[in-house]
């Protein structure tokens, strides 16, 4: 890492001794304020300057410098605070003379408090006439001066904090992302859902299909699991009698990296006893309609060129979704009789597959001898999820991809569940719950019996335990918050809207920081 060049931090030091040697701390405890500069321009910002002269009101502000001019004997500044920015005004004549040499030692960057009262300048700005400066913290490395390019773009996801300081629509978007999560527990919170917390350690992967993080517990001596997902642990309370429960967890998942996948996710996972998936399905409309509107202010969200309705959501069974959108060139869509027959879906992707490498179009890479269902969903990814730009609700997945599902009482080839996709992405995955436990413990050992790292690799006995004593027909759901966050604030890539998205260790790491290496000169 290239910290900035070692003279102005230097530099900055020794302006931070003379602050100190005008008698100010070097790193004071607290500052008592009124306002934030977010407050003053809500509250100041329409006033008049007749009526803030007349007013003179004292107020208390502190924020981050992010402007400086000095004029002789007088200067300006902005503070920035909340996500807003005040001007002040420091005049020789009224901070006296140690308050004005405190200003002439600030830097971009410096935490700074004033107190003073509201005035207009000449040229209309709200400002804040400052009768006495309180030095809080200096910035000893200078904010970053420009944000631009690809090499920037990963700069601002390893150094967040100058991120969120440089860039406003950084701050906009993880304000609106603490929004989503509030108006998501009040929506389920009003339908007498109630929130828990369940275990990030598992003894036993389980509740999706993923390769796990595996850590150690010394004391146990037992390796475990990080959290792939809570399901089985939120189902052993709705078997407790909790029949509308939720949790907001973060999940762990040790696979690739990508403009919509990161390894520490956050997923909203709820269940509701006496309900199926099609009570999930209608409660989803109602819930991203809400939610559309709650966040933008309008049921239609633009995401790049494309305007999402929220306001409806198609319906498609998978092997619907595969008919509707085979591309006209590949020749005659297959028929849904010749999806659902024996052996059906393999013809139907070898067709695929041999116009696609044909016209160097994407094809399904099978891996190994995969089931009908298999070959259904790995036919679907490759045909159609993209082109599910549109709020689109698909169902009726394959048992064979659906091990925690109830299967359909007219079609055991098929489960009770279905996914949510906007703009080509999965936001959302939800099933009427397997509660036979005979038939659960069955498929979990047919998953272990396959193999692979992203299958359990043992029974969980406790849970089909737990169904033992007793699951009511429920239904149940997870919905991947970041990718929610991506649609409703615009941004095209999962690290926009986590804060602090893994990446990989910078080349040069051992380099020492500034304040280390100043210690040993």
């Amino acid at each position: 890492m290239q910290f900035e060049p070692r003279d102005q931090f230097e530099q900055r030091q020794k302006k931070l001794g003379q602050i100190q040697a005008l008698g100010f701390e070097a790193f004071p405890r607290e500052f008592r304020w009124s306002h934030t500069a977010a407050d003053l321009v809500r509250e100041y910002g329409l006033a008049k300057a007749a009526d803030l002269e007349a007013a003179k009101r004292e107020v208390r502000v502190a924020g981050r410098i992010v402007s400086y001019r000095l004029m002789g004997k007088a200067g300006f500044a902005h503070l920035q605070g909340g996500g807003k920015r005040v001007q002040i005004y420091v005049k020789k004549d009224v901070v006296g003379e140690r308050g004005f040499q405190l200003f002439q030692l600030l830097d971009l960057g410096d935490h700074i408090g004033v107190r003073g009262h509201m005035f207009l300048t000449k040229t209309g700005e709200l400002s804040v006439w400052v009768e006495e400066l309180f030095f809080l913290s200096k910035a000893l490395l200078p904010l970053p001066e420009k944000w631009h390019g690809l090499a920037d773009i990963e700069l601002r996801y390893r150094m967040r904090y100058l991120d969120l300081i440089a860039t406003e629509k950084s701050r906009e978007i993880f304000e609106t992302r603490a929004r989503i999560v509030r108006e998501l527990r009040k929506f389920f919170d009003a339908r007498g859902y109630i929130e828990v917390e369940t275990p990030m350690m598992h003894p036993i992967a389980g509740g999706a299909t993923a390769r796990p993080f595996v850590t150690h517990h010394n004391t146990l001596d037992i390796d475990l699991y990080l959290r792939i997902a809570p399901e089985l642990y939120l189902k052993r309370l709705t078997v407790g009698g909790f029949d509308r429960v939720y949790e907001i967890n973060r999940n762990f998942r040790n696979e690739g990296i990508s403009t919509q996948h990161n390894p520490e996710f956050t997923m909203l996972e709820f269940y509701e006893a006496y309900s199926n998936y099609r009570d999930l399905m209608d409660l989803n409309e109602q819930l991203f309609a809400q939610m559309a509107e709650a966040i933008t202010g309008s049921t239609t969200v633009k995401f790049g060129e494309v305007a999402l309705d929220f306001s409806r959501m198609q319906r498609l069974t998978m092997r619907e979704a595969i008919v509707k959108y085979w591309p006209a060139a590949a020749g005659a869509a297959p028929a849904l009789e010749e999806l659902a027959a024996p052996g059906g879906a393999q013809r139907a992707t070898e067709r695929y597959n041999s116009w696609a490498k044909a016209n160097q179009a994407p094809y399904a890479a099978a891996k190994g001898n995969l089931a009908d269902g298999e070959w259904t969903g790995l036919l679907f990814e490759t045909v159609a999820e993209d082109k599910l730009v549109q709020p689109t609700i698909l169902y009726d997945f394959p048992t064979e991809i659906s091990p925690l599902s109830k299967q359909k009482p007219d079609d055991p080839s098929l489960t009770e569940r279905f996914e949510i996709y906007v703009a080509g992405m999965e936001i959302a995955n939800g099933f009427s719950e397997l509660n036979d436990p005979a038939e659960q413990e069955r498929r979990f050992l047919a998953q272990i019996a396959q193999g692979g790292d992203e299958v359990p690799k043992q029974l969980d006995a406790d849970y089909v335990r737990a169904l033992c004593h007793g699951l009511p027909p429920t239904a149940g759901e997870g919905i991947g918050i970041d990718r929610l966050t991506m649609l409703l604030t615009d941004s095209h890539s999962i690290r926009d809207v986590i804060l602090f998205p893994l990446l990989r260790p910078e080349g040069n790491s051992h380099e020492e920081p500034p304040a280390q290496a100043a210690g040993k000169a």
